[in-house]
């Protein structure tokens, strides 16, 4: 044998690894047909409405600079939205689209990474797969490569579409909001060699970006010019020290590229080491006997992490959200363009009210999103297989449904009311009508929660559609009212027929509509799930 034959062995066993990653990729391209092109463009127009709303709002260099000294004396508001860094448009888009753009990347990766990782292996689907000629890691591989087309697509729109403002600082924002995709996509990659269930990997994935957010907030609330180490630790920190548009630091760039490099060999060695649908941490044996006396205490079983960790998130922003309250109006000031736009989206013409509303009604935006994934549970039990042993025993599939729409619809009803505790304990006023203006909320969020049900009940291939509603409803929340957009699309959301609280008249009617279309949507859903088929 000669000395060549050891290597080229090792190349081929790595190469065996590998075999079939191109048809998986393909494969899961397709099954996230409308998952990734959703996240991507709700994430891409956050962004690239930015300069014409900016340009409106502070149209002259002077009012741009005013802005930028108001934010190097506001701590909480660079908590926020971090620091500004220039004082040209684009700049002003990097400050205030980047940590968010950065956020709704690195969901849609880990959201990827997970459905093509361990969620393929917790229903079954895997073990078969493997069975043919796959490669050990193809899965994983397939996986990143697919977060890897997302965020490579989001940042050539962000660089193709901010174009005009300068192609240097658009390539470099458009990089590392991609590069903060990639970086929670491989960390997702690690979670899941980790964890024993998808719930589990998702979970422990939003909480490590959670607490990224948190450490870029206390950094920047500490310093206005990102220098902080607790900015530093974090991704998202690195994202707004790239300095788009504001002298680039390219260097930065290389933080990214390392992190996803370690973190992905890592996932690949731990995945080269564990069974397949085995953990390295893997989930403690329950009782011997059962405890669970009915499908409601299953349901809450499973969703209890989720109510809990959506609860503290909650009530934490309601509190940052209402310590804010004064010092927004600080920053607004005497720029008119700037409270116009708080009072289209709160309905006020006194700037506090007008900003709580407004703050209330996105709270209510990010309700829909824990609605849709608690309502989509049903769905996930069903395609994994183990909502059949259930439905095997004396209990229908109403009854089985009942259980988790109840900890969706009053899930979303706590997380609202903790919010509402939340701005009166960081506001120290009006806690009565701040809780009564977040409650409001909740029949909207609820027509979001019936669609879904609607979605799963009568179109389950289709179910994850509804994220696309969520996230149109989020969009036309978040951008309609900045660009001023006629009535007839603000209407399009359910939120658009709220009235707008606190400080103005409590309107019934829109509110018990709403409600009614929520109750006929969860009927409707329902009836179509007692119809059909179940997924075997």
């Amino acid at each position: 044998m000669s000395a060549a034959t050891p290597a080229l062995a090792v190349r081929a066993e790595g190469a065996g690894h590998l075999a079939g990653t191109g048809t998986l990729l393909r494969f899961a391209l397709r099954r996230d047909r409308v998952l990734i092109p959703v996240w991507v463009a709700v994430n891409a127009l956050m962004v690239l409405s930015m300069p014409g709303t900016l340009k409106g709002l502070y149209g002259t260099a002077a009012e741009r600079a005013d802005l930028a000294g108001q934010m190097a004396t506001n701590a909480s508001l660079r908590a926020m939205v971090g620091p500004i860094f220039g004082e040209s448009l684009g700049a002003l888009t990097a400050w205030r689209a980047g940590v968010y753009a950065g956020l709704l990347a690195a969901v849609m990766s880990l959201l990827v990474v997970v459905r093509h990782t361990r969620d393929e292996e917790e229903s079954g689907r895997q073990e078969l797969i493997s069975s043919a000629m796959v490669g050990r890691r193809a899965p994983l591989t397939a996986a990143l490569l697919a977060a890897a087309v997302a965020n490579g697509v989001l940042a050539l729109l962000i660089t193709g579409g901010l174009a005009s403002q300068g192609r240097t600082g658009a390539l470099a924002l458009g990089l590392g909001i991609a590069g903060v995709g990639m970086v929670f996509a491989t960390m997702t990659a690690i979670v899941v060699q980790l964890t024993e269930s998808a719930r589990l990997a998702r979970g422990l994935t939003g909480a490590l970006l959670g607490a990224a957010f948190v450490l870029r907030a206390a950094g920047d609330a500490a310093a206005d010019d990102g220098s902080s180490a607790l900015t530093w630790l974090s991704p998202l920190g690195w994202l707004e020290n790239v300095r788009s548009y504001a002298g680039e630091r390219w260097w930065v760039l290389l933080l990214f590229a390392a992190a996803a490099l370690v973190q992905g060999t890592v996932a690949y060695v731990l995945a080269g080491r564990r069974d397949l649908g085995m953990s390295f941490l893997p989930t403690r044996s329950g009782p011997a006997i059962g405890r669970l006396g009915s499908v409601g205490a299953l349901a809450w079983r499973l969703q209890r992490g989720s109510v809990l960790g959506w609860s503290i998130g909650f009530f934490v922003a309601g509190a940052v959200y209402g310590g804010m309250t004064d010092g927004a109006t600080d920053l607004v000031g005497d720029n008119d363009k700037t409270r116009e736009i708080f009072q289209r989206m709160g309905g006020q013409s006194a700037l506090t009210d007008a900003f709580l509303a407004a703050m209330v009604g996105i709270m209510g935006l990010v309700a829909a999103l824990y609605i849709v994934a608690a309502v989509l549970r049903l769905n996930g039990e069903e395609t994994s297989g183990r909502a059949e042993p259930v439905l095997a025993n004396a209990v229908g599939r109403l009854r089985w449904a009942a259980g988790h729409l109840v900890i969706a619809f009053g899930g979303a009803a706590l997380i609202m009311l903790l919010a509402g505790l939340g701005f009166a304990a960081g506001y120290g006023r009006k806690a009565g009508p701040i809780l009564g203006a977040c409650l409001v909320q909740l029949p909207a969020v609820w027509v979001i929660g019936g669609i879904a049900v609607l979605l799963y009940g009568v179109l389950p291939r289709g179910a994850v559609a509804a994220w696309g509603v969520a996230g149109a409803a989020l969009l036309i929340g978040w951008v309609g009212p900045a660009l001023n957009m006629p009535r007839i699309v603000l209407d399009l959301s359910p939120f658009g027929h709220l009235p707008k609280l606190p400080g103005g008249g409590m309107a019934w009617g829109p509110v018990l509509t709403l409600t009614g279309i929520a109750v006929a949507l969860v009927a409707g859903g329902l009836v179509g799930l007692r119809r059909r088929d179940m997924s075997s």
